[in-house]
């Protein structure tokens, strides 16, 4: 198979396209800055011209186009030109998904969130699957035996032995809509109360539950939040204001829960630089993903996971990094990562921000049970959610 790689430069691209070279597939790499706006006229020609390329038979040279997260102008150039059109969306939320374009035909969309692909399936999109994602085993898999055998070189970063590690973002020196609302006293007050009862849940969404933002929270929302309508997409806008207040309980707990950290436990996080400071917490700044944050997971004694609040029900990346690496994990609950994981053997499990800090508490001071669970999640890991054996599914039916 001859497969067209759309590179954006996202993190994981190299991995995956590794892994696709492994498995015997001819992979080209397109080269592209495009994210967040259109596909300029010159790499448009660009991936027209490379899908006009034949092979010495004159068919088409390339049997598919892989992205990972969608595209709307690449998949319109390949129903264009008929050529088969892969996706794999790891971001959440990802608005290109409600483009007019979904439902094209050359589509094969894997999304990671079953919640959010099933909500598409009953909207009639027909092109979506659920695919959970994927980490390279055998980059981890080497990682980890040279690390076993003390051939890498320990950096300045405390040879990364941390009791209580944090890696992601942190999001409160992005793109902020709800803090800079003119929202009236009482609705705030109001708002304060679900961004803390939500809080108190992992793996439930009250944001989205219609008797908690009613018709008339709603529309004093509507009227005070604003941000761009591109117009590109059919978006239920109503959706992007609720997403705006799930981001902002993910702010509100990522901070609460690390400044408890901070007070418990020898605590870092690897951030971005100019993220808030958090008391009791050092922030580490970010992590190579290829070559420190492997290392970091493996020997930090605690990895913690917050699913990021947007997300329903999928597992994220983020737990498939830290289990492949080999580190011990404990996260807030999600139904997908009970559903792939049996818990307390591959990784832990917290149902609330009280039991999440009792398990952290706990498994700091057992190092044996961490080292055996550990293990068991990265072989599982490994069996079931590696690029090796994820790719050749999502890619049969081309």
């Amino acid at each position: 198979m001859r497969i067209l790689y759309f590179d954006w430069d996202e993190f994981n691209g190299r991995d995956c396209r590794d892994a696709m070279a492994r498995l015997g597939y001819h992979v080209d790499t397109m080269k592209s800055r495009y994210r967040n706006e259109d596909l300029s006229p010159i790499k448009s020609a660009d991936l027209k011209g490379m899908l006009l390329r034949q092979d010495e038979a004159g068919k088409a040279f390339y049997d598919c186009v892989f992205s990972f997260d969608y595209f709307p102008e690449v998949s319109d150039i390949c129903r264009k030109y008929e050529m088969p059109y892969v996706s794999w969306v790891f971001d959440c939320p990802h608005y290109p998904l409600y483009s007019d374009t979904i439902n094209n035909k050359v589509n094969h969309i894997h999304i990671f969130d079953r919640a959010l692909c099933e909500e598409l399936q009953s909207a009639g999109v027909k092109t979506v699957h659920h695919t959970p994602l994927a980490v390279n085993s055998e980059r981890l898999g080497r990682l980890y035996l040279e690390d076993d055998r003390g051939k890498r070189e320990c950096g300045s970063a405390a040879n990364y032995l941390h009791d209580v590690t944090f890696l992601g973002n942190l999001y409160d020196n992005e793109f902020n809509f709800y803090d800079k609302a003119p929202i009236s006293a009482a609705l705030g007050e109001y708002l304060d109360d679900v961004f803390f009862s939500q809080q108190q849940i992992y793996g439930r969404d009250i944001i989205g539950d219609k008797r908690v933002i009613d018709d008339a929270v709603m529309d004093e929302l509507r009227q005070n939040l604003t941000f761009e309508d591109t117009g590109k997409f059919r978006i239920d806008y109503d959706r992007v204001i609720r997403d705006i207040l799930r981001k902002k309980v993910t702010v509100l707990e990522r901070r609460s829960i690390l400044e408890e950290f901070g007070r418990r436990f020898d605590t870092v996080m690897y951030t971005t630089p100019d993220a808030k400071p958090v008391p009791g917490v050092t922030n580490m700044g970010i992590a190579d993903y290829y070559d420190q944050m492997p290392l970091i997971f493996r020997r930090s004694k605690v990895n913690i996971n917050m699913t990021f609040r947007c997300i329903s029900t999928g597992v994220p990346l983020r737990v498939m990094d830290v289990l492949g690496a080999g580190g011990f994990l404990i996260t807030t609950w999600q139904q997908e990562i009970e559903e792939c994981f049996e818990d307390g053997k591959e990784l832990v499990m917290a149902r609330t921000p009280g039991e999440l800090l009792e398990k952290v508490a706990y498994y700091i001071d057992h190092e044996n049970e961490r080292r055996f669970i550990a293990e068991k999640g990265r072989k599982k890991v490994f069996e079931k959610y590696s690029y090796d054996v994820v790719l050749p599914e999502i890619l049969k039916f081309i």
